[in-house]
């Protein structure tokens, strides 16, 4: 009867825990159009498989730069306005009322504490960028849409700090060293687990992300054909880059569309 009565109190906690989620309605002081962008980013990377269950976007509040914006936990092809969420820079939920949390939000905190000029973070296990982050073969820019990486793109090793792991950035300290890895830079490769985009906003992030998973299936190719590959210099990288900036809601369009087409079906 008390084992019965124990399920029954944990089933009934667990549906108004999960209703407070559903319920949590999207924040009140933040831009409808940069939470639009959030859900529309997740969808995009998810619609050309550089995320599936796993992986995450994010933005700074431009209201309050010491917070940042993330839905709960959830798939990425699965979130609305409603699921995001606020964060401060040490990854603490402002408001969660019960709803879970990504545990690796740790990365996108310490990456908005270390550089002020991020205002969008996107975490993907990306199938193409994995060899490449446990290879001595460095990732380079093969063309001028993946022009960022052609400013190099640093190898991070959790092994190297902090030892044995479960491979996730689980905690402020993990994310310090992951954002010290990245430096300056627009992406930074997690070895045996993943990469990080970052951007001035999520359109050009998710950019980053989705053309670091194609610039690396295309080097991989190129790489196979046996002869010497040649990629882009620094200064190409620099001015297709500012190119490819310029013209992002081009890009944007098409993707924002596509993901709606499908959501509609």
């Amino acid at each position: 009867m008390l084992r019965r009565a124990a399920f029954a109190l944990a089933i009934l906690l667990f549906c108004q825990s999960n209703a407070l989620a559903q319920s949590a309605g999207p924040l009140p002081n933040v831009s409808p159009a940069l939470l639009e962008d959030i859900v529309t980013g997740s969808r995009i990377l998810a619609e050309f498989g550089v995320v599936d269950a796993f992986g995450h976007v994010s933005a700074r509040d431009p209201i309050n730069p010491n917070h940042f914006l993330m839905s709960r936990s959830l798939a990425p092809a699965l979130v609305i306005a409603d699921d995001i969420m606020e964060f401060d820079l040490d990854g603490n939920a402002v408001d969660a009322r019960g709803r879970p949390v990504f545990l690796e939000r740790f990365i996108h905190a310490e990456i908005y504490k270390a550089r002020p000029d991020v205002m969008s973070v996107v975490h993907t296990h990306s199938p193409g960028v994995i060899p490449f982050s446990v290879s001595k073969t460095p990732l380079r820019a093969l063309f001028h849409n993946a022009a960022f990486l052609a400013a190099g793109v640093p190898v991070w090793d959790i092994a190297r700090e902090f030892g044995s792991t479960d491979m996730l950035v689980r905690d402020n300290g993990i994310g310090k060293s992951l954002a010290r890895a990245l430096a300056d830079k627009p992406v930074v490769l997690m070895r045996g687990h993943g990469d990080v985009a970052v951007g001035p906003d999520v359109k050009v992030a998710v950019f980053r992300a989705y053309y670091t998973d194609v610039d690396a299936r295309l080097q991989a190719q190129a790489i196979g054909l046996g002869t010497d590959v040649t990629y882009l210099t620094a200064d190409e990288g620099a001015k297709a880059d500012t190119i490819n900036l310029a013209i992002i809601d081009r890009v944007w369009t098409l993707w924002k569309q596509k993901v709606q087409a499908a959501a509609a079906k």
